[in-house]
């Protein structure tokens, strides 16, 4: 099995991006949402490597890759990923968790040059199922990182953006992870930007999805999750939807539950 140590490649505005790979096969590219960089998939990465290259890349402003916050914007994190592809071999298929699933539904929608994609749980809000994002919460996000007030703009972004009980934000205060999720505080209005500031669904971009695709989310997910995966099977011309039992949002810390699905609809 080939690995790769990690590499570096520029993006069309010169950012640095990290990436490395590992396994044999044609290339998929693993992308983390929110508060993940290329560690927290490199377990799925290992588990699908030997059958097929996985690719695993800091999205910009975390790890090792580089920033340029004032000049953000969503189509920054399409070039990055278009670099990725470049550099792995010109055509990949992309799975992508949550927001990092949404990023890869616009690559695509995009036309970068995409075999095959796969997405779980990409948090669009779809009826009535959970809030909306309290007005002006995008705003504010980007306010308390300017201020430096990283733990509560993780506060905000996850009672306000992400619909977690603020009880269960206390208890992952306290948590050994805390200080990790702090630490990408500064990347969230990237994510918020990825996802919408409403988390609507674009039906008309995921429209114009032309690439063999499927859509999971998992059986012990709250109901949003299940209902926004159907739509986005439902909104992509041939796509499927696939329920993982007895998984939820974390499923990147059981990649075994993922490794079959994947391989199977990525030979």
């Amino acid at each position: 099995m080939t690995t790769i140590s990690p590499q570096i490649v520029a993006s069309a505005d010169g950012t640095p991006i990290a990436y490395e790979s590992t396994g044999d096969g044609p290339p998929v590219i693993l992308i983390g949402g929110a508060f993940n960089d290329r560690t927290t998939v490199t377990a799925l990465a290992a588990t699908l490597a030997p059958h097929v290259t996985a690719v695993v890349y800091d999205r910009r402003g975390r790890g090792d890759s580089g920033d340029n916050a004032d000049a953000f914007a969503v189509e920054r994190e399409v070039e990055d990923l278009a670099a990725i592809i470049a550099a792995t071999g010109g055509r990949a298929s992309l799975f992508g968790h949550s927001s990092g699933g949404i990023l890869a539904l616009e690559a695509t929608a995009q036309g970068l040059p995409v075999e095959r994609l796969a997405v779980y749980e990409t948090p669009f809000v779809v009826g009535s199922l959970r809030p909306l994002p309290a007005e002006g919460t995008a705003e504010q996000l980007r306010a308390l990182i300017a201020e430096e007030r990283r733990e509560e703009a993780v506060r905000l972004f996850l009672t306000q953006h992400v619909s977690v009980p603020a009880e269960i934000v206390d208890i992952m205060q306290g948590s050994p992870s805390w200080p990790f999720l702090v630490g990408l505080a500064h990347t969230l209005p990237y994510d918020v930007a990825v996802c919408g500031a409403d988390l609507s669904l674009p039906a008309d971009r995921l429209a114009k999805i032309a690439v063999p695709t499927l859509t999971m989310s998992g059986g012990a997910s709250p109901a949003w999750f299940p209902a926004a995966a159907q739509a986005v099977a439902d909104a992509i011309p041939g796509a499927s939807y696939l329920t993982l039992e007895g998984q939820d949002h974390s499923v990147l810390h059981n990649p075994e539950a993922l490794r079959e699905p994947l391989l199977t609809f990525l030979r």
